[in-house]
């Protein structure tokens, strides 16, 4: 089991140009909003994969990846959610290469791989999270849950522009 690790030295990896280490880590990610809506992502030590590389003069080339499992409120139908993403994302630290420098944000004195796995998390996160891939949601006119009763209706109001015709009387 690997110790908690939210900032990491990859400098005291010794690494050459050309050569590179994969370190399994653990890491918080911190709750985030999506939506208006809290979610906090489980377990709270996240087991992540760092793929470490060096390349040539002070770069780096790293590739982070997890599955992170999200709870919160499914944004349909307001019940309890917690679909699992799969992580996959890659970073460039190319300090000193003139107009192609290319600058982490995530690189100070230390790599922020807490910070850096949220960021990726959000990326990877759908436009809705749902409670099941075929949430129903629910009912616009009464609020009621379609996945309990997904023959839920109601009977259709007459439309208001033809309701001057209601008014005729036939003798």
């Amino acid at each position: 089991m690997a110790q908690r690790t939210d900032s990491f030295d990859i400098g005291r990896l010794g690494l050459t140009s050309g050569e590179g280490r994969r370190v399994d880590l653990e890491v918080h990610v911190e709750p985030f909003e999506y939506g208006g809506s809290t979610y906090v992502v489980d377990p709270e030590l996240t087991p992540v994969r760092l793929d470490v590389s060096r390349t040539t003069g002070e770069g780096w080339a790293m590739r982070l990846r997890f599955e992170a499992t999200v709870n919160g409120p499914c944004m349909r139908c307001l019940d309890p959610a917690t679909p699992t993403f799969p992580v996959d994302s890659y970073e460039v630290h190319q300090p000193g290469a003139g107009d192609a420098e290319l600058l982490s944000p995530y690189m100070g004195e230390f790599l922020e791989v807490a910070a850096w796995a949220r960021d990726a998390l959000a990326l990877a996160l759908p436009a809705q999270i749902k409670c099941r891939p075929d949430c129903a949601g629910l009912c616009p006119k009464c609020g009621a849950n379609l996945n309990e009763d997904p023959d839920h209706a109601h009977e259709a109001e007459p439309d208001p522009r033809w309701s001057k015709l209601s008014e005729l009387k036939f003798d």
